[in-house]
């Protein structure tokens, strides 16, 4: 394990290092690290010693199969997983790990044909969330689709293909990882300004962290495209790059210094989505960008801030820490998943955007305190004015010690409440600290060996961020091309009194919300009738309910499902089941 520990970026780790080290976090990141790393192997079939009946590089979620049953794979989950995987392998920390990457690849080639609710390989099928862990459907009720799973799993792919390319082996590129990587591309390329559902799989509209994993995707696909002579493909990941990072810009809410994770859900917006989108976006050659939302940068520093202090006040284990130290942090403040607690991979995460943050400035010797992170800093010195401060300044030593020991203040808080044998759950209970929810969870244990890799001062291989640009004129929105759909149904009702509406899976079908359902009209009674615009090529659920008043009854179950064309339009005719 002596490997997994070293890094080449000696110098900086250095620097890092000198800056008010923390024994405590030393001595528990030494015995966790091993035991995190087994623990995420341990989750890898099908010879991970939890992962039985899971195929060759299937990654499950957790062994838990029951309050919650996590025993599937998502590919959103298995791709973060496999960064970190392919990270370590090109870093040359663990030669070993090769075989995991192989199969990695080989399960997600299959896995990419299997048709599923989302559906085909050709119409929308990547964007299916979940799997069995045998690589077979998974035909239950669930958010879908989730359009984060292609570029991410695309983008932990061509970390594996440069070194492919570098190392000589181009052929295995071409033939094994290349397909992989192109599906993915081209879905991300044509589905990237379609809504679908969020990373926490509760929203379904826009989301920061699916926009920026596919700016991140296209952008960088484009350059490995280019790389292998795929010029038609270079061009078109090119430019939808381009437009995708056009819309990122527009999740900001300058009136009060945060990104807005989703477009949709009714809630704040102040979301451990945005933290995870920069520390995944992370391109220490681009240094403190703000369009690429760098982890220095400006908007993302004031954006850790809203979202750490969304969270100091309603936990209790969070009471009587000052207002300037780390507290355990959630998905977001709205949360009554499980009752609304804390998670370990949220956590982690606002400790190693930072780390990434102290990556930069000690690289490039400077730090800049800007109007708009003025109150992040000032955590940390309140005297702290707007301006420029070289590294041989006492205000740089000041703030990044201080930033550094704030870092370190989440992994202690997530020391405090891991088990002594190291395992790590999903969350952790707002009241009393203990663990709860998926046992050995492979995100959490990803989470911390990532976070502490960057606490090291390891940097990670450059996507080309610095080169990101805009393409000139007004950004559009993220709405894609529709076609008109018409519903049909026959119901009988009491004719004054009550009414029929629709709702569904799909935002364009109020995202099953029975207040936000959408009326249809009786003008050929008993048939009730409804033309809207969905998106194309989309397979979608729905169900009717009458309404009474404030009395609303759904019609019985299962729920119905059906998908829109490419082009042209299409009527739906259906008959009420009672």
């Amino acid at each position: 394990m002596r490997a997994f520990f070293a890094t080449a970026a000696l110098g900086l780790y250095s620097l890092l290092a000198n800056a008010q080290a923390n024994p405590a976090v030393d001595a528990f990141l030494a015995r966790q690290l091993p035991i995190s790393k087994a623990g995420l192997l341990a989750n890898i079939g099908p010879d991970g010693s939890r992962s039985s009946g899971a195929k060759a590089g299937v990654v499950i979620a957790s062994p838990s199969t029951q309050d919650p049953d996590y025993l599937y794979t998502w590919t959103r989950d298995a791709s973060l997983v496999f960064q970190e995987v392919v990270a370590q392998f090109t870093r040359g920390e663990d030669p070993s790990l090769r075989k995991n990457i192989d199969d990695f690849v080989a399960s997600q080639a299959q896995l990419q044909t299997v048709s599923n609710p989302s559906g085909t390989i050709s119409t929308g099928g990547l964007g299916e969330p979940k799997f069995n862990i045998d690589l077979t459907q998974y035909t239950g009720a669930w958010g879908r689709p989730q359009r984060d799973g292609p570029p991410l799993r695309s983008i932990a792919l061509i970390g594996y293909a440069n070194w492919l390319l570098e190392n000589g082996n181009a052929t295995h590129l071409r033939q094994r990882v290349w397909p992989v990587i192109k599906l993915d591309l081209d879905y991300t390329a044509r589905f990237w300004n379609y809504t679908g559902f969020d990373l926490w799989e509760e929203v379904s509209s826009s989301s920061f962290f699916t926009t920026v994993a596919q700016h991140r995707a296209l952008h960088e696909g484009a350059t490995l495209a280019t790389a292998l002579g795929e010029t038609s493909s270079a061009t078109s990941y090119s430019t939808q790059a381009a437009n995708v990072l056009c819309f990122q810009q527009s999740y900001w809410n300058p009136s009060r210094n945060y990104v807005t994770a989703n477009t949709g859900g009714g809630r704040s917006g102040i979301d451990a989505n945005t933290l995870l989108a920069s520390v995944h976006t992370f391109d220490p050659a681009a240094g403190c960008d703000n369009d690429t939302f760098q982890p220095c940068s400006e908007k993302a520093l004031a954006n850790h801030k809203a979202y750490v202090d969304a969270f100091r006040s309603i936990y209790r284990i969070n009471n009587g820490i000052p207002s300037t130290s780390a507290v355990a942090t959630g998905r977001y403040s709205e949360d009554v998943y499980y009752g609304g607690q804390p998670w370990y991979l949220t956590t982690a995460v606002a400790a190693e955007q930072l780390y990434d943050a102290l990556i930069v400035w000690n690289k490039q010797q400077s730090l800049e305190v800007t109007g708009i992170s003025l109150a992040f800093f000032r955590q940390f010195s309140s005297s702290v004015q707007v301006g420029s401060y070289a590294s041989t300044t006492p205000t740089f030593t000041t703030l990044t010690n201080a930033i550094r020991a704030y870092a370190d203040g989440f992994i202690a808080v997530i020391q405090k409440y891991t088990p002594a044998d190291g395992s790590l759950a999903e969350q952790y209970h707002r009241e009393t600290g203990s663990p709860l929810s998926a046992k050995h969870l492979t995100w959490s244990y990803a989470s911390l060996l990532t976070a502490s890799a960057a606490r090291r001062g390891v940097e990670p291989k450059g996507w080309g961020a610095a080169n990101a640009t805009i393409p000139p004129g007004q950004c559009g929105t993220n709405v894609g091309p529709t076609v008109s759909v018409t519903f049909n149904v026959n119901a009988q009702t009491v004719w004054g009194a009550e009414s029929i509406y629709i709702t569904g899976s799909i935002d364009q079908l109020s995202g099953w919300s029975p207040e936000r359902a959408i009326q249809l009209s009786a003008d050929r009674y008993p048939t009730w009738s409804v033309t809207l615009q969905l998106p194309t090529d989309t397979n979608f659920s729905y169900k009717y309910i009458r309404k009474n008043g404030n009395q609303v009854v759904w019609e019985s179950d299962p729920d119905r499902s059906n998908s829109s064309p490419s082009t042209g339009t299409k009527t739906i005719n259906d008959v009420w089941k009672s």
